[in-house]
């Protein structure tokens, strides 16, 4: 882990919420644009929590190709080689889903690495050979095309991905078409608060079912404020 990233503790921890939940935390907490939008699952049912490792690409300029470095020094395989395990690689390249940022040689390097999966708004190519890899994908798109007329420029840097910036070390909740970006300053108040809140619906339920009566008469922000007041208690 790199310092001042969010703990393998809490990394786990988000392993047994809800999207949804997280995303209301978030939200709550005052950053409504968290919920990445134009994302397919390819490996559906596999849920992907880690720490965001990025990567940003960009239309092709020549000097900007030249500048950012080649082979083993390029920028994508920097980013790769700085995931392991609890770590997600997130590739910005503003939906440019008509190309693959990378296919099954380069993508090798995510499992060599340990990595919890990858996540782009573009796309991706050799999705059979990549699926055997056995970490999480999602992506813009497949096609057959490779990365003519894109280039990667930086790693390690604040990307936009599926609508949402994503900087270093924030938390990404991934299960099939739903990815919740997480920042990491409020990671352990989000979970804090989402395992409370998950606790809670399951009380409301019983409370609903044992009277067979609508939610509406539970399912309602007076109800879940006296219940963690006598949580307190």
């Amino acid at each position: 882990m790199a310092a001042g990233d969010v703990s393998d503790e809490i990394i786990e921890r988000f392993r047994d919420v809800g999207t949804a939940t997280v995303y209301s935390a978030v939200n709550q907490r005052g950053y409504p644009h968290c919920f990445m939008r134009g994302i397919n699952a390819y490996t559906p049912g596999m849920r992907v929590v880690g720490r965001a490792r990025t990567l940003s690409y960009v239309p092709y300029r020549p000097d900007v190709d030249e500048e950012s470095g080649h082979g083993e020094d390029a920028p994508e395989y920097r980013a790769m080689g700085s995931c392991g395990p609890g770590d997600v690689l997130v590739v910005g390249t503003h939906r440019d889903v008509d190309k693959a940022i990378a296919g099954d040689m380069i993508l090798l390097h995510l499992k060599m690495v340990g990595a919890e999966g990858v996540i782009t708004d573009g796309g991706i190519r050799d999705l059979p050979a990549i699926k055997g890899y056995g970490y999480g994908i999602f992506a813009g798109g497949i096609t057959a095309a490779g990365r003519a007329g894109m280039t990667t420029n930086a790693e390690g840097v604040d990307v936009v991905c599926g609508g949402v910036t994503v900087r270093p070390g924030d938390v990404i909740v991934a299960e099939d078409h739903d990815i919740v970006c997480v920042p990491k300053q409020i990671a352990e108040d989000v979970i804090d608060w989402a395992e409370e809140h998950e606790e809670l619906e399951e009380v409301v339920k019983d409370m609903i079912l044992a009277e067979n009566c609508p939610p509406g008469r539970y399912y309602n922000a007076e109800t879940f404020e006296r219940l963690a007041e006598e949580r307190k208690e």
